[in-house]
């Protein structure tokens, strides 16, 4: 079209042959081919993002830049990490105890994590997403950990996956990377391994421990790992092993000198308050914000309303009119079986009479 522009302009043949610009809304499959976005991504400011990789994370370590990661579990809480431009999102087995109420992460069974990993990534279309492997699904064998990493890639759509252990799982490591599958690795406190360990207790306290911490973290290096969680550690262990790498590191509890951060999305928004939860919460947790209480309020507050009859108001929630003449013609047809309904409604106000004075009386047992 530019070509035969010029020429028909250049012999004056023809004035105006340059077609006039069209317009195309941002939310045209056309303006999605030729700009890459979409109009949410447009309207939300993660257009011309870049999606994180694997690299990218190392590139970012030997820039010295900070890396920031959150554990996630659901389209909504991935969708929000997005649009923050939060870099890694983990969908962690930790979803046990934060999402289904377990005491460990041990119950939780792949199928529950790639429920969980197939709406993050539906939600999270930027940030590096993590697939956490469950215990009992990878430690048997490479091979087996190997046809584990394949599950969550195939049918959850995660970019790499995690598996907790040191040195013994570095040959398992290794054959999931040569296997097309980037592995993030996981030392320190192992929540997967809480029989062996005694309970969700700190490591590397010691000399001799933190000396194997780092010897991990070298195996795991060489076995492939692009990424390394350190969990629980005193804060010049996870330094001193981050300090022994080229990949990056991810802290959780282990001060400030990784290359990263990592934080459970519920933990750091403050969002639960029931008992269970807070048994659970980290001491080395900050909570940024109290979204919990908020969220009480909230709740207390529909419930108040709905209760008083003050919610949904005529005026303003409940848009959805008749016109006058369908509704004279509505109520005319409401009159026709009148007497009927209202013979129906006595029948069936006696059953529940009935039935409420059996439950009141305990006639079929309970306490």
């Amino acid at each position: 079209m530019a070509r035969h522009y010029r020429i028909l302009n250049g012999v004056g043949r023809i004035k105006h042959a340059k077609p006039k610009p069209r317009y195309y809304p941002s939310s045209s499959p056309w303006y999605r081919r030729s700009f890459g976005v979409s109009a949410a991504q447009a309207a939300t400011g993660t257009a011309g993002r870049r999606k994180m990789s694997a690299m990218e994370l190392i590139a970012k370590r030997r820039r010295g830049e900070r890396i920031t990661m959150v554990t996630a579990y659901d389209y909504p809480s991935a969708l929000h990490c997005d649009l923050a431009g939060i870099d890694v999102v983990l969908v962690g087995d930790s979803c046990g105890m934060v999402e289904l109420g377990y005491d460990t992460t041990q119950p939780v069974t792949i199928d529950e994590m790639l429920h969980h990993a197939k709406a993050v990534v539906r939600g999270a279309k930027h940030p590096l997403i993590v697939g956490d492997l469950p215990f009992g699904t990878y430690e048997v064998s490479p091979e087996q950990a190997q046809r584990t990493a394949y599950r969550f890639v195939k049918e959850a759509g995660v970019d790499c996956v995690k598996m907790e252990g040191g040195r013994k799982m570095a040959p398992f490591a290794s054959k999931v990377v040569n296997g097309g599958v980037a592995v993030m690795g996981h030392i320190g406190l192992t929540p997967q391994h809480i029989s062996v360990l005694g309970g969700f207790r700190a490591q590397g306290r010691t000399a001799i421990k933190a000396r194997e911490l780092v010897d991990d973290a070298l195996a795991l290096e060489d076995a492939g790992c692009f990424a390394i969680v350190i969990e629980c550690v005193p804060p010049q262990v996870g330094e001193a092993i981050t300090e022994a790498l080229e990949i990056p590191t991810i802290g959780i509890g282990s001060g400030p000198g990784t290359t990263g951060q990592v934080l459970v999305y519920h933990d750091m928004l403050g969002m639960t308050v029931h008992p269970h939860y807070k048994a659970f919460t980290p001491k080395f947790c900050k909570k940024f914000v109290d979204l919990g209480e908020t969220i009480r309020q909230g709740l207390e507050g529909f419930k108040r309303e709905v209760e008083s009859g003050s919610f949904p108001s005529l005026q303003d929630h409940s848009p959805y009119k008749m016109s006058n003449k369908e509704q004279a013609m509505f109520e005319e047809m409401m009159k026709e079986d009148e007497e009927e309904r209202k013979k129906k409604h006595v029948i069936n106000a006696e059953k529940m009479k009935n039935s409420d004075e059996y439950d009141v009386l305990n006639l079929y047992g309970g306490g």
